[in-house]
């Protein structure tokens, strides 16, 4: 293997807790089946934040230098012998996930599930794969997408964190005309917002603890209404959607708001065991589900409710918030442990389905962030709304600068800051 007519590649390399250096490597020619390609733009996630600020992402320690960043699009600028899917020029998105192909899960079309999967900027598999913050990368042909010309590089990168949604939604069979809930209103959240209205929702509501977000999701058009958390402190109580301007501490692992639990302390009694302790909070979640619930004019519940936030109190309230019949799709990654109502589900056969990653969905994401994607129930088409949860923008020698803000949640001017992209100098 030798190096290809584009010598080096500059890439962002985190080395420990906060500990970026842009370093040039070597790039080398693409191997069998794959491609090299220049990436032209990056945003940051939530589990990149993770790795940022703790070297780790839950289980997942950084255990050598690694490169992060996986939501991601470029141009193709060498091909391997033999790959003739593709052409050097062709502006393409970058699948992050590498699937063996082989596995019971991959040949049953779930290669999220992959037992052999390798995915780039993750610690989970040592050696790790570095991610796409970085000029150039080589990357399998077969986890490559074409963009449509009407697709941004930008956009491009969002079909990522847009996949997720894709995914979930597939599992919990959203259709048109239900009404839907979203917890948490990071990007992820956002973008559950926005799928559920492209489909036809008859109603999407959202809960949050940060009244900046809220109100950008109201005012944005992403939902029809939204609801402030009280925080733990506040014993007041509200019968309109906005009027609860304080944030309570709620744990969103995907859509980087803190990373802090949900609780509240009881008025009436002082619980003395840990199974005292977790029915007194699962009784605040049921408390404030109804809460909720009443705020929206929604006794009955929701017909699909997307959790993503992963706190344990919240992911009660999911439960309590579901309709008769209705799903609960888990979203969120913050909770390694929660105690839930059980029996409240089955009772009232509420369907809690987890939802990881993404299989068979960036054709789909793209062609829905694609100028021609219309929907006759949009407001907003979601490539507008899409568009919208790009706040700032970086360079590459500046990728500790967009991590330590999007760490803040706000910008120098106390702006809002929700998805941060990363670009290496060609306009995206």
């Amino acid at each position: 293997m030798s190096p290809v007519a584009f010598p080096t590649t500059t890439a962002a390399v985190l080395y420990g807790p906060r500990d970026i250096r842009i370093e040039d490597r070597t790039s080398w020619a693409p191997s069998a089946g794959h491609v090299q390609v220049k990436v032209v733009a990056t945003g940051l996630c939530g589990s990149d934040l993770h790795y940022y600020s703790h070297g780790r992402n839950g289980d997942f320690a950084v255990r050598a230098p690694l490169v992060l960043g996986h939501e991601s699009a470029g141009i193709v600028t060498a091909l391997a012998p033999g790959v003739n899917t593709f052409s050097v020029g062709q502006r393409v998105a970058i699948e992050a996930g590498i699937h063996c192909r082989t596995c019971s899960f991959c040949v049953k079309g779930r290669y999220n599930l992959c037992r052999q999967m390798r995915f780039c900027s993750s610690a989970s598999r040592f050696p790790h794969v570095d991610g796409t913050l970085q000029t150039r990368m080589n990357h399998p042909a077969y986890v490559l997408h074409p963009l449509p010309d009407s697709v941004s590089f930008e956009l491009a990168a969002l079909a990522e964190p847009l996949s997720v949604l894709i995914h979930s939604s597939r599992r919990a069979n959203l259709s048109a005309k239900q009404n839907i809930i979203v917890f948490g209103v990071g990007a992820i959240g956002l973008l559950a917002c926005a799928l559920a209205k492209h489909r036809g929702a008859a109603r999407v509501v959202a809960v949050d603890i940060n009244p900046a977000r809220l109100e950008f999701a109201k005012r944005e058009g992403f939902a029809d209404e939204v609801y402030c958390l009280p925080s733990p402190q506040s014993t007041s109580s509200s019968t309109t959607p906005q009027s609860l301007p304080e944030a309570c501490c709620a744990a969103p692992k995907t859509n980087g708001v803190s990373s802090s639990s949900h609780k509240h302390t009881s008025t009436t009694s002082t619980p003395t065991t840990a199974r005292d302790l977790a029915e007194e909070q699962l009784k605040k979640a049921k408390e404030s589900a109804s809460a909720v619930l009443a705020a929206f004019g929604s006794t009955e519940g929701y017909d699909v409710v997307f959790e993503c936030t992963g706190a344990e109190t919240v992911i009660q309230m999911s439960i309590f918030c579901a309709m008769t019949g209705g799903k609960v799709m888990l979203i969120g990654m913050g909770t390694r442990a929660a105690y839930l109502p059980l029996s409240t589900a089955a009772l009232r056969e509420v369907d809690i389905l987890g939802s990881f990653r993404y299989a068979d969905t960036y054709p789909e994401a793209l062609a829905l962030l694609s100028s021609s994607s219309t929907s006759t129930t949009d407001s907003i088409p979601l490539p507008q709304l899409a568009a919208k949860l790009v706040t700032h923008r970086f360079e590459l020698q500046d990728t500790k600068k967009a991590f330590d803000m999007l760490a803040k949640g706000v910008d120098e001017d106390g702006g809002l800051v929700l998805k941060v992209m990363v670009g290496t100098g060609e306009a995206c």
